[in-house]
């Protein structure tokens, strides 16, 4: 099992920043270094893929959407992995879930993904 924690999530105006980070209580699974993702859901919305990081965080990969503005990161050392969150906007809110799958590489669907946290929520005001 995996536990992931996220944290970070807040209230801020449309143009600010916001960093989002994911504790994660391993950092393999079944002997493979896990891939880890971002997914959010707006209200009366489906989930949706944000970015996702390879185990070594060498690839990544971003929804058009965030292109440019969010950026994913990850420290092995820590087993944490971070979403940077610049020049926000009210279509941002949502509540944002990360995500960790039993395998190296990177997944963009939800159902690539093994392990799922609680989620937290960002709210971004116009």
């Amino acid at each position: 099992q995996v536990q992931l924690v996220e944290s970070g999530g807040g209230l801020v105006q449309a143009g600010g920043s916001l960093r989002l980070s994911c504790a994660a209580s391993r950092r393999t699974f079944n002997g493979y270094a896990m891939a880890m993702g971002w997914f959010r859901q707006a209200p009366g919305k489906e989930r949706e893929f944000v970015a996702a990081i390879m185990y070594n965080g060498e690839n990544t990969a971003y929804a058009d959407s965030v292109k440019g503005r969010f950026t994913i990161s990850r420290d092995n050392a820590k087993n944490t992995m971070y979403l940077q969150m610049n020049s926000l906007k009210p279509e941002d809110t949502a509540v944002y879930y990360c995500a960790a799958r039993g395998s190296s590489w990177i997944g963009l669907q939800g159902y690539e993904y093994d392990y799922w946290g609680q989620g937290t929520q960002v709210t971004v005001s116009s």
